[in-house]
């Protein structure tokens, strides 16, 4: 049975399904023009709104593609959540963080702390033109689109797609009643799909066979989120990290991110005693009203610390917190890299020589 809400907002769905199909068949047809930008563009992006663990994938992309290949990186980013989405701004030129996180938006703040003397970060919502002003100004030699998939105006050497094995297809709607994008044949456009969080997942295999079918055979690579460190939320600096058995317990979790559950799952996969965990909206700017509403939980739930993301901690330096808040870093290990290094290869190879 159909529930009333779902009814409400079919019709909904099906608008936004024949705007998005009329939008790739002009990128498609040529009606609407694709950008090239002179030097490579690799993509990173997904299929649902919410958390895929893009950001990471992000980041390892960067650090790949400068240490590796000794180029002038530059990531570019919508920012979602800052203050003005309007303005272009400089998030870091490669080498200092120069906005903050409303200014810049969490996501590109994160990226440009995770990225210093690795990458540069530009948020704008005109992605061709923040990258033809980075050429310019400060000679990027790839760009690394975050969020791009659905980004149809600047044409990419390696299209990636990041599917949480979790929550695959977004409870298979389309918006507003589920959280795709769009249909999932648009899979078929990606080169590489990169399946996340595989180690909180169950039938990885039913998952694999899903996603060939859908995709037409597109590559498919498997990762896991592993835990690189936990930190005091005062520093910025993994070298600052806490041992695992030294972090108190129990401890409340919190957190403003995509897919909150997967934090919170992976805390306890850690071995971490959750007393009381809370999600905020995704892209949430905290207020000190939201800490004390916090810590009062917090107590009264019996915990001795609390624990957040990385994304959220660029947004709370502000903020007073009576408890110990620490701070988890993640990564990814994929079930095998050297293929995804060797397409990046490709991609820059055959980039340079198109050029």
């Amino acid at each position: 049975m159909i529930s009333r809400g779902a009814f409400i907002l079919s019709p909904f769905g099906a608008l936004y399904g024949a705007v998005i199909r009329a939008r790739l068949a002009l990128y498609g047809s040529g009606a609407m023009k694709v950008h090239r930008v002179g030097v490579p563009v690799l993509s990173v992006g997904n299929l649902t709104t919410g958390g895929t663990g893009k950001t990471p994938l992000v980041e390892w992309l960067a650090r790949a593609v400068a240490l590796r290949q000794g180029k002038r990186v530059c990531i570019l980013t919508r920012g979602y959540g800052r203050a003005d989405e309007r303005r272009r701004v400089l998030v870091s030129d490669g080498h200092s963080v120069l906005a903050d996180a409303l200014e810049g938006g969490d996501e590109p703040r994160l990226l440009a702390e995770s990225l210093r003397s690795v990458a540069a970060v530009v948020s704008d919502a005109d992605r061709v033109a923040a990258a033809h002003w980075a050429i310019a100004n400060l000679q990027s030699e790839v760009f690394i689109l975050d969020d791009g998939f659905q980004h149809l105006r600047i044409a990419r050497d390696l299209d990636i797609v990041t599917i949480d094995a979790t929550d695959p297809f977004g409870g298979g709607r389309l918006l507003p009643r589920g959280r795709l994008r769009e249909p999932v044949r648009g899979l078929r456009r990606a080169d590489l799909i990169v399946v996340t969080r595989t180690d909180q997942a169950r039938d990885i295999d039913l998952l694999r066979a899903q996603l060939e079918h859908l995709s037409g055979g597109r590559q498919l690579l498997f990762s896991s989120t592993r835990t690189r460190c936990v930190r005091p939320l005062s520093e910025t600096s993994a070298s600052e990290a806490v041992s695992a058995g030294s972090l108190p317990q129990p401890i409340a979790a919190f957190c403003a991110i995509g897919n909150p559950r997967a934090f919170f799952s992976h805390l306890e996969k850690d071995g971490h005693t959750l007393v009381y965990t809370r999600a905020f909206p995704d892209h949430h700017v905290y207020t000190q009203a939201d800490a004390q509403s916090l810590l009062r939980q917090a107590r009264a739930a019996g915990a001795e610390a609390l624990l957040t993301t990385a994304k959220d901690a660029v947004k709370l330096g502000a903020l007073g917190f009576d408890l110990p808040c620490y701070v988890l870093e993640i990564g990814l290990e994929f079930d095998d890299e050297a293929r995804i290094l060797r397409l990046i290869d490709e991609a820059l190879l055959e980039s340079k020589g198109a050029a």
